[in-house]
């Protein structure tokens, strides 16, 4: 099992490139980064955790252009979108994006992706709520074949565009792995349907062997191989004994946190967990 990190990418934390190196030079495998492209001061949509919406939802920079740079400082380290509101992204757009960033990393990218739960921000983008799960596979399958077609068209009932050319391609074939967060069994059911892997959150009574299970059988169901599905864990505890738990339960990657806090605070943090990523 690999061992990661998410971050918010804010424009007041940690400069993105120095953290990849960071990460690198500790051994850890990936940097994931999280998205919102703004936050409606509205505030009409409750924080799904309670209490004050953090500062940091409404400070990150562009998910693409952060692993950019954090792709130029680095060699080995995964990057990856932890998670991308693609039912708040042109679907033609973001593939370029994708494709770019995978050349051009040397085919490191992975795409964690999720249907979002702000409702007034994804309405500012022109999308539903309610039919937001709809319009993020329609999305996913149509990057898909712009990643893999020479000339790509999609005829959908929310997205359509008829033959294109767009280049570049993806380094990682047939395209970079794309992960589904969510934890009902409607998400277990996309994942096998049009993903490559389950992208969870750990809970306080995250079952790692009862989770790969349910992804093992919803997989078995829709005659997939489940050996085909990787699982990442998000925001896994830092905790060596509960990460041996994941790893021995068949969890692929787990994703430490990386705090809200000052460089020099992150990088002492990155220096106490850094045994949890080499092992």
């Amino acid at each position: 099992m690999r061992v990661g990190v998410f971050y918010f990418p804010t424009d007041y934390g940690i400069e993105v490139g120095e953290l990849a190196v960071a990460l690198e030079e500790r051994g850890y495998e990936s940097l994931f980064v999280c998205e919102h492209t703004h936050i409606p001061t509205s505030r009409r949509t409750p924080f799904p955790g309670g209490g004050e919406l953090p500062k940091r939802y409404s400070h990150t920079h562009d998910p693409f252009v952060a692993l950019a740079f954090a792709a130029a400082r680095t060699t080995r380290l995964r990057l990856g979108t932890g998670i991308c509101l693609i039912t708040q992204r042109d679907p033609i757009v973001t593939a370029k994006a994708v494709a770019s960033l995978d050349m051009l990393s040397g085919g490191r990218f992975v795409m964690g992706l999720g249907g979002g739960w702000n409702v007034d921000e994804m309405e500012n983008h022109g999308a539903r709520y309610d039919t937001r799960f709809r319009l993020l596979r329609e999305r996913v399958l149509a990057m898909k074949e712009i990643w893999t077609k020479e000339e790509a068209e999609f005829h959908g009932e929310l997205v359509n565009f008829d033959p294109i050319w767009s280049w570049p391609k993806p380094v990682q074939r047939p395209h970079p792995p794309v992960l589904l967060g969510g934890e009902t069994d409607h998400t277990l059911r996309r994942v096998v349907e049009f993903c490559e892997g389950w992208f969870p959150r750990a809970t306080a009574t995250f079952d790692a062997k009862a989770q790969r299970a349910r992804l093992d059988a919803a997989a078995t169901a829709a005659g997939r191989d489940p050996r085909s599905l990787q699982m990442t864990v998000f925001r896994a505890p830092a905790d060596a004994a509960k990460l041996q738990s994941y790893r021995e339960a068949g969890v692929d990657r787990a994703l430490l946190e990386v705090p809200d806090l000052t460089r020099d605070e992150i990088l002492r943090v990155l220096d106490q967990h850094a045994p949890l990523a080499r092992a």
